[in-house]
């Protein structure tokens, strides 16, 4: 009996954590990781960088790498499933990763605007720029009820804590994999 690998996306605006809480996520749940920024074109990268926002044109792909990254199965004694960090900010977007990798549980770092601006001033080296989060929290589509996939998390919380929580809402899920 083969058990269904865990695919989670660890989503929300950029600042929010994401690829902090995915790293947590990965290594307290041994799965594969894989920073969904990583996975963007040179082109959507370098358009970014410019104070560019993306166009529905550009995500697509990107999305669909992601989709593809999480629908593999991982090998024989390799690690029990996947974690991407991905903004999946629209509804729509979340759909696309949800037919290109089945059974997806979404982890969504929701915080406020000021919070997460003070985060991304303080960063450094990171191609998406700060001028770009009216635009990130313009485009958010925050999860309803309806998507059952979804698991709100406050990120004002300690990611030690955050990650406790996600673990408890897996179960509570009774996500296959746990």
């Amino acid at each position: 009996m083969s058990m269904t690998p865990l695919r989670l996306i660890v989503m929300g605006v950029s600042g929010c954590g994401k690829s902090t809480m995915a790293g947590a996520l990965s290594e307290r749940l041994g799965l594969d990781m894989v920073d969904g920024d990583d996975l963007h074109l040179p082109e959507s990268v370098a358009k970014m960088r410019s104070g560019v926002a993306l166009q529905d044109a550009d995500r697509w792909p990107w999305l669909d790498r992601i989709g593809a990254y999480l629908s593999q199965d991982p090998e024989q004694g390799q690690a029990q499933g996947r974690v991407v960090a991905c903004s999946a900010l629209r509804r729509i977007y979340r759909d696309r990763i949800r037919e290109q990798a089945g059974d997806v549980c979404f982890v969504f770092l929701d915080g406020d605007f000021e919070l997460i601006q003070k985060r991304m001033q303080q960063r450094v080296g990171h191609y998406m720029q700060p001028g770009l989060l009216d635009s990130q929290f313009r485009t958010l589509e925050k999860p309803q009820a309806d998507e059952t996939d979804v698991i709100r998390l406050t990120i004002t919380e300690p990611v030690q804590n955050m990650v406790l929580q996600a673990i408890q809402a897996l179960h509570d899920h009774r996500h296959p994999a746990l």
